[in-house]
């Protein structure tokens, strides 16, 4: 059963896995408010990643006024407007969770060397996708 299910919403998914555990993401969140609808901005370090196929979660971790705050997100979201990667971590655990004993300097995460070469290739690769979004919405249907 579970084999027909995946099979079936295969290829309905959204969003793509384009971050791993310690990266810094910011997460655009579509967010209903008295009838209107807006994005938010989350921003914050992937600390796990957990389940498979559709219902693939990922948990975001910022410090907002000296209070860390932890977030999960379903990855096939429709809410998810997108998922921007800012930067690339080096990390050596699948989950982070002793960033949540760490103050200050002690829970940063250092960058991956050639991180920010990534960032860039995967900020030009959602710009690309972006811009034929916009090209098959506005091209008249025949």
């Amino acid at each position: 059963m579970n084999q027909i299910l995946e099979t079936a919403l295969a290829g309905e998914a959204k969003n793509e896995l384009n971050f791993e555990i310690g990266d810094t993401v910011k997460v655009h969140y579509k967010i209903v408010e008295s009838g209107k609808e807006r994005v938010q901005v989350y921003e914050g370090v992937v600390i796990s990643i957990a389940n498979k196929s559709q219902s693939k979660t990922f948990t975001v971790r910022r410090v907002s006024y000296d209070i860390g705050v932890e977030r999960i997100f379903p990855l096939h979201s429709p809410r998810i407007a997108k998922i921007e990667l800012v930067r690339k971590g080096s990390v050596r655990r699948a989950k982070l969770f002793y960033l949540r004993e760490k103050k200050g300097k002690a829970g940063r995460i250092k960058e991956r060397k050639g991180g920010q070469a990534i960032v860039a290739k995967d900020k030009k690769r959602q710009d690309e996708a972006s811009k034929a979004a916009k090209a098959t919405a506005e091209a008249p249907s025949a």
